[in-house]
């Protein structure tokens, strides 16, 4: 367990524009931070992160809540875990215990498979520098390629021993299940035989971009022809090499700063650019590069950089992952070393400024690069002149920007010695071509519409559920404005000398959560909703007690489905924002500022629905009893019908 006053002092200071920058480039927007949604695929953002109430809110997937809420959601942990990751950002101290056996057989299988991998990259880390095979095999590879000590610690690089199963037996005898070995590709279980899947390997941990541990890339140091050169971990539950860039954590806030990442093939490529001080670098980790991938960068910079080495014959197989990344509307370039180097060789016979200077000078557009390529390819072969030119406008055809397709056309036609017109006629052709096939994809994908006049199904409609919307805008009033004070028009109810009903205006200062707490208690409304019923009694102690509200500090204290509900109601008004309304000379209600009218209209329309909610419950009744009293329940019908008259008139609204 960990103590409620670590807790508190993780929540007070951990912020969540800091935490979550960590992750998302956020730009600033008012007040307020916008940035790319971490949870869908989205090219205009819908993100938005408040500092002041340190909130966040995402709208293309409605997740919202406080920081931890953040890391639980991103990253998958238990609200321990996000506590812990959030303490050691911070440098707070935290006290854990160590798990029994029985509390580790508990754990779920994901995190048992977290915990596995977390074991193996502390074995592989002791193997390399407590063992004499480790140093003399695992420490002399990695010294001599280069990385000083720092390096090496910093990358948490290991040594797995050469032999048939050092690392399984360890974690058997540790209490380590052996099918979560197995499943997280550490062990390989034939029989009764086991052994370890990195035997005899350097070993380069792949880390999330939190920092977890998801898997491993090994590379054998001896010659043997029939064995891998690099093994990498298979997929798991917690390792999707599709989704995952090595170096990212080490990478991801040196990426937001520079508003640029290098994209380079190996971990060694990595690791000495790094050491050369370019920490803005990843790497598919010599896998074909992928869109989850890509969008994992974007989240951070729309620029990246693709280094290759100085091989030709792989150059046009490496460009194959380009079209991807022009079609998540990123800005591409490509920068070659001399021939015989790669970006590992190179950050090692130069300074940090001499390898940043190179880069600036040698980076090419990518697509005028490709087309200059692809030119000296076909030479004076017409066939494979015009293969090259299709291959051109269908990666241009890739580009979702207009004008920057116009402008890849005229270089490319410059590069390729061909008319614009036959570019702009071919990309028209190919446009129309994607056009048609989408349009046959999605018919086939669409069920056949309705026959006009065909009675559709009830219950596909949505419907509104108003007692539910109007319970959300009295919390939403409460979360806004409960601690400020105003004066309001209060309706008294009151009989004339005929025994007529009317409303009789009365106007009175009071603090909006005084109101609000008053006229439902005078009319014993009770909220019906859960997600609505504690909030509400919580907010109501919480000005009563401290007589304010910081949104900040009290998110904190509600459980993660009120604090979600929260933020998607004060997050609300953000959503215009994004929208960019003024923009299209729409202006939308500021929500900051009091209308003590929205007030009085929020409770005299909860008021009117729950009449007519109790005339309904009145009039069944009617329709059911076999008995005489209908006489007096219609009476007091007529008299709840009465009364919503009067509401309506006074809300403006016809019956």
């Amino acid at each position: 367990m960990i103590k409620k006053s670590t807790i508190d002092q993780v929540f007070e200071t951990a912020r969540v524009e800091e935490v979550i920058g960590d992750f998302v480039q956020l730009k600033k927007s008012g007040s307020n931070y916008k940035g790319l949604s971490p949870f869908s695929d989205e090219r205009t953002p819908s993100f938005m992160v408040s500092p002041a109430k340190q909130i966040w809110k995402d709208f293309s997937s409605g997740k919202g809540g406080n920081v931890v809420a953040f890391v639980m959601e991103h990253e998958h942990f238990s609200y321990p875990e996000a506590i812990k990751y959030l303490a050691k950002k911070y440098g707070i101290e935290i006290e854990e215990t160590q798990q029994t056996d029985e509390e580790k057989q508990q754990a779920d299988e994901r995190e048992s498979m977290f915990l596995v991998s977390e074991f193996a990259k502390d074995f592989f880390k002791r193997m390399l520098h407590k063992t004499d095979q480790g140093k003399a095999i695992g420490l002399s590879y990695f010294k001599e390629r280069g990385f000083t000590a720092e390096t090496i610690q910093k990358f948490e690089l290991g040594y797995s021993p050469d032999t048939w199963d050092a690392l399984t037996a360890e974690a058997l005898k540790k209490s380590y299940k052996l099918d979560y070995l197995e499943k997280t590709g550490l062990s390989i279980v034939k029989g009764e035989k086991q052994f370890d899947r990195f035997k005899g390997r350097v070993i380069f941990p792949i880390q999330s971009m939190s920092g977890r541990t998801l898997g491993f890339g090994g590379r054998i140091l001896t010659n043997d022809k029939k064995a891998a050169k690099y093994l990498n971990s298979p997929e798991s539950d917690i390792y999707h090499k599709s989704k995952v860039l090595y170096g990212i954590y080490f990478a991801k806030q040196a990426i937001a700063k520079e508003d640029a990442c290098y994209l380079v093939e190996g971990y060694t490529d990595v690791i000495q650019l790094h050491q050369s001080g370019i920490e803005n670098v990843v790497s598919s980790s010599g896998t074909a590069l992928t869109t989850d991938q890509i969008r994992l960068i974007r989240r951070l910079t729309p620029n990246i950089t693709i280094l290759f080495d100085g091989d030709p014959a792989g150059l046009r197989a490496s460009l194959r992952g380009v079209d991807l990344i022009l079609e998540q509307g990123m800005n591409v370039k490509v920068c070659t070393f001399p021939e015989g180097e790669d970006p590992d060789s190179f950050a090692k016979k130069n300074t940090q400024e001499d390898i940043a200077a190179y880069i600036n000078q040698q980076a090419k557009d990518v697509i005028s690069f490709k087309a200059s390529l692809l030119v000296d390819e076909a030479k004076n072969d017409p066939i494979k002149k015009a293969e090259a030119i299709r291959d051109m406008v269908s990666s241009i055809a890739k580009v979702p920007d207009n004008i920057q397709q116009e402008i890849y056309l005229q270089e490319c036609a410059r590069i390729m010695d061909i008319s614009e017109n036959v570019l702009y006629s071919s990309l028209a052709q190919l446009s129309a071509k994607n056009q048609r096939d989408q349009s046959k994809k999605s018919r086939q994908n669409t069920k056949p519409l309705q026959k006009v006049g065909e009675q559709q199904n009830q219950e596909t409609r949505p419907k509104v559920n108003q007692q539910f919307q109007l319970e959300r805008s009295i919390i939403s009033l409460l979360l806004r404005y409960g601690n400020e004070e105003d004066e309001f028009e209060d309706f008294v109810l009151k009989a004339d000398q005929d025994g007529n009903l009317d409303l009789e205006a009365e106007t009175q200062n009071a603090k909006v959560y005084e109101k609000i707490f008053l006229d439902l208690q005078e009319d014993e409304i009770e909220f019906t909703h859960d997600a609505f019923k504690e909030l509400y009694h919580k907010i109501i102690e919480e000005y009563s007690t401290n007589e304010q509200l910081k949104i900040d500090a009290f998110i904190n204290k509600v459980s993660p489905e009120e604090a979600s509900e929260m933020t998607s109601i004060l997050m609300e008004s953000e959503r215009d924002v994004l929208h960019r309304w003024d923009d299209q000379d729409i202006f939308v209600k500021d929500k900051n500022e009091l209308e003590p009218r929205e007030v009085n209209e929020t409770i005299l329309n909860l008021r009117r629905f729950l009449i007519k909610k109790k005339v309904q419950e009145l009039m069944q009744q009617v329709l059911e009893q076999k008995s005489t009293h209908h006489h007096e329940i219609l009476v007091e019908v007529k008299e709840y019908k009465s009364l919503e008259i009067i509401i309506a008139q006074k809300l403006n609204r016809v019956i």
